[in-house]
């Protein structure tokens, strides 16, 4: 029986090509017991850094490319066992965890949460400014401007804005 890593790996590989032909990216993929069994989740992103926020990934997109992996995956048997697949996009809240996110969505609201305190703080919540080098810059609700380096990362989310 395939372990957990190795059925990701392989259904990353997979999905990647698939998404690929939709001009879509995998942002996330996990596969975990959960109360009704095993559940394989697929995130789907657009492409690259120079995709706009209002390019976000459709419904329409999400059932394309959850049809075409379902029968990719049972052809091939990729995973072992019974499963539900669930293929979405990453979310209003979505995680930051690449440079490119914070590129891509300067100018939202966010909240990053490091490991070690910067300016004496231990999160900020304010408005991406972008990044210069290994640092993410942030104007925080204290009217500040902020340089958190990546590494000190532990967690960043988009706030939801209405």
């Amino acid at each position: 029986m395939l372990g957990a890593e190795t059925v990701v790996d392989k259904v990353r590989a997979i999905a990647e090509r698939v998404a690929a032909g939709y001009g879509l990216e995998i942002f996330d993929v996990q596969f975990r017991r959960e109360a009704p069994g095993m559940v394989l989740r697929i995130q789907l992103d657009r492409q690259g850094p120079a995709a706009k926020e209002e390019d976000s990934v459709s419904v329409g997109d999400c059932a394309s490319v959850s049809r075409d992996l379902s029968a990719l995956f049972d052809v091939e048997e990729v995973v072992p066992s019974a499963y539900t697949l669930e293929v979405s996009s990453p979310g209003l809240d979505r995680p930051l965890r690449r440079p490119d996110d914070y590129r891509r969505f300067t100018g939202r609201l966010a909240k990053i949460v490091m490991r070690e305190k910067v300016d004496g703080q231990g999160f900020f919540r304010g408005r991406l400014a972008g990044v210069d080098g290994t640092d993410v810059l942030i104007d925080a609700d204290d009217g500040r401007s902020h340089r958190v380096p990546l590494d000190a990362i532990t967690r960043a989310n988009l706030e939801v804005e209405f």
